[in-house]
């Protein structure tokens, strides 16, 4: 069994190169028994799981050849693609986990989450995200037309783009206090979002951050319990 996590692909069909590079990543993995966990921002912007087009069938049949081959897809919502649901896994079999989600691998504990949530010193970003989440008004969202909540989702790109101009390096990563926290009753902490890829003891356990994917190369995270639970975490080129 391989366990593999990325995040933040943001995947778009004006990112050609991204797109081949997640494919690219499926096939290669195809035969290794893979548990596959992308920890969110997995497509730049979603607007609902009734959205089509030819560039997203192609990854959704990708996928439904990885899990022909045995292997399984989970999924947790980032700050892009909080509006992705369950429904749209059940394209190729895939499983939805809730926003914190603990993963036991050979009697360790991995907390898993996207890592906006640990960002408490970006209290505007935090006031937003409450709102935005908020179930009434995502099941209102998803009600209204594919043309109003792609303009929604572009507002919404733009406006990020803005502000993070205006904020500080600082204000935009997570806020130590908040990363005790949660890391104390586990052994490690996975988490992506701020794009700045590392490994840090906290507390004498293990937080790994995910990066960003770019135009020819990533960052995975894999895990082997066979061999000691050994974690490989590398820059996987395309």
């Amino acid at each position: 069994m391989t366990y593999l996590f990325i995040s933040d692909l943001h995947l778009s069909p004006d990112h050609h190169r991204l797109i081949r590079g997640f494919l690219a990543l499926l096939k290669e993995y195809q035969n290794k028994n893979t548990q596959l966990y992308i920890l969110g921002d997995w497509f730049n912007a979603w607007i609902g799981d009734d959205y089509t087009a030819p560039w997203l069938d192609e990854i959704v049949n990708a996928l439904q050849a990885f899990a022909a081959a045995g292997n399984q897809v989970y999924f947790q919502v980032g700050n892009r693609d909080f509006a992705l649901g369950q429904k749209f896994l059940n394209h190729f079999n895939g499983i939805l986990l809730p926003d914190v989600y603990t993963l036991d691998i050979d009697h360790k504990k991995f907390r898993l989450e996207h890592g906006d949530a640990l960002c408490t010193d970006d209290i505007a970003y935090q006031r937003f995200r409450k709102v935005i989440r908020n179930p009434i008004l995502l099941g209102f969202l998803k009600r209204t037309p594919l043309s109003f909540r792609q303009k929604l989702a572009n507002g919404f790109r733009k406006k990020s783009s803005e502000t993070k101009q205006m904020k500080s390096y600082d204000i935009m990563d997570v806020n130590t206090q908040a990363v005790e926290s949660v890391i104390a009753p586990v052994d490690y902490l996975i988490h992506g979002h701020t794009h700045r890829p590392d490994i840090q003891h906290v507390l004498n356990k293990q937080r790994i951050v995910l990066g960003d994917w770019r135009a020819d190369s990533a960052w995975v995270l894999e895990i082997n319990p066979l061999e000691n639970n050994q974690l490989d975490f590398k820059q996987w080129t395309y």
